[in-house]
C-alpha cells in the first residue's frame, strides 16, 4: 500500500488547523487515515514552539516503511532535522512573458532613439 505523510484540515471557517497524518494515497484529504503523527497550527506566530508538533519516532518508522511526505510536510521534517530537502529552482519562472518582453524591447528601442536624437541635437548646437 502506497502511503503519504500529509496534512488533514480541521478547524472552523477561516481558522485552519491541520493534523499531520499517515494516509493511503487514494484516500481523500480529510478522509480516512492510518495514524496521526503531528499537528500544525498556522494561526500561531512563526516563532511559536507549538506551531508544528511532530511525533518523530513514528515519522521515522513510516519513512522507513516507504511513506512519502508532501512538499509542506517535507518542509516541516527538514526544519526538524528528520529529512533533507533540496531547495527548488525554476529559472524560467522569473522570465517575462512574450507580450511583456515585446513591450520592454519597444521601450528600450524608444529610449535608445531618444538618446541618439539628444546627442545629435547637442552636436548640432555646438
Amino acid at each position: 500500500m502506497a502511503t503519504k505523510i500529509r496534512l488533514a484540515r480541521g478547524g472552523a471557517k477561516k481558522r485552519p488547523f491541520y493534523r499531520i497524518v499517515i494516509a493511503d494515497v487514494r484516500s481523500p484529504r480529510d478522509g480516512r487515515f492510518i495514524e496521526v503523527v503531528g499537528r500544525y497550527n498556522p494561526m500561531l506566530p512563526k516563532d511559536a514552539e507549538n506551531r508544528v508538533e511532530l511525533n518523530e519516532e513514528r515519522i521515522k518508522h513510516w519513512l522507513g516503511h516507504g511513506a512519502k511526505p508532501t512538499d509542506r510536510v517535507h518542509r516541516f521534517l527538514d526544519a526538524a532535522g528528520l529529512l533533507k530537502r533540496e531547495p527548488r529552482n525554476n529559472p524560467n519562472k522569473a522570465k517575462l512573458g512574450k507580450k511583456a518582453q515585446e513591450r520592454l524591447d519597444e521601450k528600450l528601442a524608444a529610449e535608445a532613439e531618444a538618446k541618439a536624437a539628444a546627442a545629435e541635437a547637442a552636436e548640432a548646437s555646438e
